[in-house]
Formats: C-alpha cells, sequence, structure tokens
C-alpha cells in the first residue's frame, strides 16, 4: 500500500524488483505436481487485482515487490496461494495465474487491471484494494466513499461484461487501526513507520496519545469501514458469481506477521493468514 509520493522510488527500483521475481521462478516455480484428473470446478486461469499487499511488497525482505509470495496467485509453498491449492486439485491452471496487482494502487487503478484479467481470459479473478484510498497524508486527503464506489462499480461492470462466467472473490481492507494499536509501543515499528511516512493519516505520530490524534485515527477506521461496506455492497450487486469475503479484514495481523522493513506490509506468514482467512472450496 505504498502512496504516490514513493512511486518515483519505486521506479528505480523497478529493475531490481524484475531480477527478484526472475530469480523467484514464475508461476510454477515451485508448483505443487498435478494429482491427476481435475477436480471438477476448479478454475484454468486465474488473475490477482488490488495493490501492493497482493503484489507480495516487503515480503521478501526488501522494500520491493515479491510476487511469489502473494496470498493470491503466489507459488511459495511456505504461503500456500489461491493458486497452488487450486493447482493440486487442477494442474489446468499451471502457469496461468496472473499478478496485475500494482504497489500504490487505488480504486481508480482497478478498471485497468480489469481489462488486463479479461486480456488473459481469467476464469478466477481475487480483488483487494482500498487501503491506499485510507491512506492518505491527512484524512482530508482520503478518497470519498461516492467515488471510491464509483470506481469499484466502473471496474465490476466491465468486469461482469467481459468475463460473466469469470468466479470473483472480493477481500476486506485489512484493519489498519489495529495495526496501530499494535505497534504503537513497539520502537521498531514506530521508527519504521516515521522513517517511510508509512500510511500518515492512520500511522502519523503513533505514539501520541491526544484527543486530535485519537480522532484522526478512528476517522481513518470508519473510512475503511465504509469502504468496506461499499466492496461488499457492490459485490452482492454483481450477483452469485463475486463472494464477499470479510476474513482479510478481520483477521488482525500481530507484529511477528509484517516485514522488518516497514513494518506494516505482511511478510511470508501474513501472506499465509490471508491465503487461509480467505480462501474457500469451489
Amino acid at each position: 500500500m505504498v502512496r504516490r509520493w514513493h512511486l518515483a522510488a519505486l521506479a528505480v527500483l523497478a529493475v531490481f524488483a524484475l531480477a527478484c521475481e526472475a530469480g523467484a521462478g514464475g508461476a510454477g516455480g515451485s508448483d505443487p505436481g498435478p494429482t491427476g484428473a481435475p477436480a471438477k470446478g476448479y478454475p484454468s486461469s486465474m488473475a490477482a487485482l488490488g495493490d501492493s499487499i497482493t503484489a507480495g511488497f516487503g515480503s521478501c525482505g526488501t522494500f520491493l515487490a515479491c510476487s511469489r509470495n502473494s496470498w493470491s496467485t503466489g507459488s511459495a509453498e511456505a504461503v500456500d496461494s489461491h493458486y497452488r491449492r487450486i493447482l493440486a486439485k487442477n494442474p489446468k491452471i499451471r502457469g496461468k495465474a496472473r499478478n496485475f496487482a500494482r504497489p500504490g494502487a487505488e480504486a481508480d487503478a482497478l478498471p485497468a487491471q480489469v481489462a488486463q484479467a479479461i486480456d488473459m481470459k481469467a476464469q478466477y479473478v481475487t480483488i483487494l484494494i482500498g487501503a491506499n484510498d485510507a491512506c492518505a497524508a491527512a484524512p482530508s486527503g482520503m478518497t470519498s466513499v461516492a467515488a471510491f464506489r464509483r470506481d469499484v462499480d466502473r471496474a465490476l461492470t466491465r468486469l461482469k461484461k467481459g468475463l460473466p462466467k469469470a468466479e470473483v472473490l472480493v477481500a476486506g481492507i485489512p484493519d489498519l487501526y489495529r495495526l496501530w494499536q499494535l505497534g504503537r509501543k513497539d520502537a521498531q515499528a514506530v521508527r519504521a513507520w516515521q522513517r517511510f511516512d508509512t500510511c500518515r493519516s492512520m500511522l502519523a505520530d503513533p505514539t501520541s496519545t491526544d484527543e486530535s490524534d485519537d480522532a484522526r485515527r478512528r476517522q481513518v477506521r470508519t473510512r475503511i469501514n465504509d469502504y468496506n461496506d461499499e466492496l461488499r455492497q457492490a459485490c452482492d450487486k454483481y450477483g452469485a458469481r463475486c463472494r464477499w469475503d470479510d476474513d482479510s479484514h478481520e483477521t488482525s495481523f500481530n507484529l511477528d506477521r509484517v516485514n522488518r522493513v516497514d513494518y506494516f506490509h505482511p511478510n511470508v506468514e501474513g501472506q499465509a493468514q490471508l491465503a487461509d482467512a480467505t480462501y474457500e472450496r469451489f
């Protein structure tokens, strides 16, 4: 969930990110072997949409994306992603899992990611978006609830038209207020949040007990809850092929489930927890 002002630095690191991903192997790098005939109902292709969480940002121990550890399409055995679980049932999905999630993405980036999923004819699509819409320099910079819903509706309308038979998972935005509660008394977490100006709307002055700071944090928490309500309603409107799963919000990351670079993005254990919380048998 990297804000736009970090994107220039990320562009400089892009070459190294590509090298990291190449070294990690593609979707089949550490895949489990086929188990025979495909089990009925499991998709043969999938796409992951969203932001830095789904991109696996920071999960390789560096300030870079690391898609092999993605809860959705990752190949890492330690994560046991949706992709790996489906592959164990349907070998036809091997090498047909694409991760279009991008660090810094907000809801207005979702329609373009949907277009990529349509181009590859994905049969299963996961969506986790919205943390960057709340992680502004101040609460006044957060995306309005109306604009957020508009962007989500645009994306889901395009998805339903382009891939009418695809199964869709919409996951809830993680509880950032809970992360602040867990980390505000941890000196390393506080230093990391201050060093990287991480999600300032929530994490600025993390040790402050002033009423104004607590009101700011509660405002961000409310906005995330409102976004999640809109995501749920949008999924309901989509129809029977869309599954809303709020376990990604309710499952709070302990500090040992976020990386030690920014103390914000899930590490391998956190990605595995997300995979467990959001996966459901087809």
